[in-house]
């Protein structure tokens, strides 16, 4: 992986975690979801129609990862309605590196050197430390099925887009149409689930809606852009150092604890980073 690719998945990563404290921050999760998601494919259709139209062949890919992205804006809002911000976020992200290499090794042809297997490894043990607290602290246990449905959903996503953009060869335009797939999918699921006034919002909700999707937009183009520059699976764990913004900004901005456990799990994350580069 080169410098220039490291460091824009670094940007990535302290975007994603940016747009996860603006959705935790709304009175209804779900409702912050939908502006979300409404925003992101107001965005993606403007760049997608500036760009190629995707050839037959992709079309397979966006529908599957529209699925599996409503999938994961549904259980990530309902965890958020559980949890802490520094809880929810390392859960819900930090199965997913592993899964991820996992297909990976057994599926794809990417290949991974020694440092980097041991960088997703070290990075492993730091989520799973950060994590742990919502056992050990008396915190809402309801939150744990949630959080790891969108682990699940994340692992499926990053591998479904990480090939589509790659059949595609526009990786942009390629997450443009799938934020509109996304967003087709997610707004009669959430009606379903919450009724007509999960759709209702305030000026207020609205900016800070479009202000998360724009983060969101540009945090995944990067990181799709980045699969087709090197192997997935690091791109996936690399992408997983928004924990350690996630956890910073929870304590920064809401207030959350911070102990001895989040500090040693932020310590593991950052050298898994290190390790990464080796």
């Amino acid at each position: 992986m080169s410098v220039g690719v490291f460091l824009a998945v670094l940007c990535a990563a302290l975007l994603h975690a940016g747009w996860n404290a603006i959705i935790k921050t709304g009175l209804s999760k779900q409702t912050s979801m939908f502006l979300l998601s409404t925003g992101q494919a107001v965005i993606g259709l403007v760049v997608a129609l500036c760009l190629p139209f995707p050839e037959p062949a992709v079309w397979p890919w966006l529908l599957g990862s529209g699925l599996i992205h409503m999938c994961y804006q549904l259980f990530l809002a309902y965890a958020y309605e559980q949890g802490d911000l520094s809880r929810v976020y390392p859960i819900a992200r930090g199965a997913a590196p592993m899964l991820v290499l996992g297909v990976s090794l057994l599926f794809l042809a990417d290949e991974l050197e020694a440092g980097a297997l041991w960088g997703i490894a070290v990075l492993g043990c730091g989520i799973a430390l950060m994590a742990r607290g919502v056992l050990t602290s008396g915190e809402s246990r309801r939150l744990l099925p949630f959080a790891f449905g969108s682990a699940l959903a994340t692992a499926g996503y990053t591998l479904t887009d990480g090939l589509g953009a790659r059949v595609s060869g526009e990786p942009v335009a390629y997450v443009g149409w799938l934020m509109v797939v996304a967003a087709v999918f997610y707004t009669p699921a959430v009606i379903a689930l919450r009724g007509r006034a999960v759709l209702r919002a305030d000026a207020r909700g609205w900016g800070l809606g479009m202000l998360a999707a724009a983060a969101s937009f540009g945090a995944y183009a990067i990181a799709v852009w980045a699969m087709t520059q090197a192997p997935i699976a690091l791109v996936g764990a690399l992408r997983e150092t928004s924990i350690l913004f996630a956890v910073l900004i929870g304590w920064w901005f809401f207030g959350d604890r911070m102990d001895r456990g989040k500090v040693l799990a932020a310590l593991l994350i950052v050298a898994g980073v290190v390790l990464t580069r080796l």
